[in-house]
């Protein structure tokens, strides 16, 4: 059986710290699939800052767009494979698919939907971080409001295929399946 542990949390919270703790107890050798891109310099230090953190027990892995393939290619390849993160892969695919309009949500979630398949036929557990963006105030444009919902749908889709749910606050985390 599949072993999928979803992590979610607000930024800054230790969700990707509780992960990489969580991902060190199946041993080595560990995966970590990434899904930033460095898009400006601040993006690039907190990847550096991951990176270093991390150390030499990880093979990374950058695949910003293709992640249920990328995933099932490595199956097998690790002990386990950390995801980090899911929201900055919907931002990517936001992107890569604003031009369909209102077509644009339900093209993302059928990318979140193979990828919840994916998850179910993993031999390697999988551990996703995602961030809990939906419980601030509403944004004031359309396109972030269009990523709020996305990022709370693809949260619920993900967290149904898990077989384990923790919320991390003030670095605490709580188990919530």
């Amino acid at each position: 059986m599949s072993r999928t542990i979803f992590i979610t949390g607000g930024a800054r919270s230790g969700k990707s710290r509780f992960a990489e703790q969580t991902a060190h107890k199946f041993g080595a050798p560990l995966c970590y699939l990434a899904t930033a891109q460095i898009l400006d310099d601040e993006m690039g230090q907190r990847i550096l800052k991951h990176q270093q953190r991390r150390g030499d027990a990880w093979l990374t892995i950058e695949e910003p767009l293709q992640l249920a393939e990328t995933l099932a290619n490595h199956d097998g390849t690790c002990n386990a494979v950390l995801i980090d993160c899911l929201t900055l892969w919907l931002s990517n695919l936001l992107m890569l698919h604003e031009y369909l309009g209102a077509k644009t949500e339900e093209r993302i979630l059928e990318d979140v939907r193979n990828l919840a398949e994916t998850l179910r036929g993993m031999k390697t557990p999988v551990i996703i971080v995602s961030n809990e963006v939906g419980m601030g105030i509403v944004p004031e444009n359309r396109l972030a409001r269009m990523f709020r919902d996305i990022a709370g749908q693809a949260n619920q889709i993900i967290s149904a295929a898990a077989s384990e749910a923790w919320l991390v606050a003030s670095g605490i985390p709580l188990k919530l399946k």
